[in-house]
């Protein structure tokens, strides 16, 4: 591992944990809650205890003055909820591009187990050999998703994780397997850090238990979207995630450390 790749890692986490805000979605659903004023967004999360916010290059203005030092992760494909396919993720920009928007990192979404898991695979293996001429990390977003595939099975989320490690991706970003337990068998498919997706918006004591399961699971954080950024109060939500994910509290503790529940 190179010096840059280590100094830039570290940029987007701390101590190794990692609480990461993705914010690509206005490319994926349009200008939704959470993102009109993605400024005040950005600036609360931030302020809640998030190592990094990503979002697609054009949005890299609106980051830059309102991240509070935190780290900035480009990503570099997409597709629309309009779209004719959803799983149809095209590239949307290369690392020297995300490198000029300030980039810390990239990140690129994996459909594994899809139609399109041919080209994604083509997709990242080039975009991690792009990256590692600059130091710059490839964070894999790789779900298992496809025919007969199913998302929160621990067998097809470990091949997922394993598929981005054989790649040559830093960190992978996964969906939940539902406990502790069986995310252990993710866990230990590869050795690259493991963090959770938020997936589907839930209340506030379903998202920190299952950040907490996770956690306990052996992974290194979460990259959690629309169950921060369209919270009502995206910074205490932030809050409660990143006492778990930084100081080892459990969901009780964090929810009312974070001023979400009644002592």
């Amino acid at each position: 591992m190179t010096a840059g790749l280590t100094a830039r890692l570290d940029r987007i986490s701390t101590d190794d944990r990692y609480l990461i805000v993705p914010m690509d979605h206005g490319l994926t659903m349009g200008a939704v809650d959470g993102l009109r004023d993605i400024e005040a967004t950005i600036d609360g999360v931030t302020a809640g205890g998030a190592d990094a916010v990503l979002t697609q290059k054009g949005i890299a203005p609106r980051v830059h003055p309102n991240k509070n030092g935190a780290g900035y992760i480009v990503h570099v494909n997409g597709s629309t909820t309009i779209g004719p396919d959803e799983n149809d993720k095209r590239v949307t920009a290369t690392a020297e591009e995300a490198i000029r928007a300030g980039a810390d990192a990239v990140s690129v979404h994996i459909n594994v187990g899809s139609t399109y898991e041919p080209k994604q695979i083509e997709d990242l293996a080039e975009l991690a050999g792009e990256a590692d001429q600059f130091g710059l990390p490839v964070l894999a977003m790789a779900y298992a998703r496809g025919p007969g595939v199913e998302g929160d099975d621990p067998e097809a989320l470990g091949h997922a994780v394993r598929f981005a490690e054989e790649l040559g991706a830093d960190v992978v970003k996964t969906g939940y397997s539902g406990d502790a337990d069986s995310f252990e068998h993710v866990c230990e498919s590869t050795r690259l850090p493991v963090v959770i997706a938020g997936g589907s918006k839930g209340t506030d004591r379903e998202t920190i238990e299952m950040v907490s399961g996770a956690m306990n699971g052996g992974a290194a954080g979460v990259s959690m979207g629309r169950s921060i950024f369209q919270h009502n109060d995206p910074e205490a939500i932030t809050r409660a995630v990143s006492a778990v994910v930084h100081e080892g509290r459990d969901a009780e503790d964090a929810l009312q450390a974070a001023g979400l529940v009644q002592p």
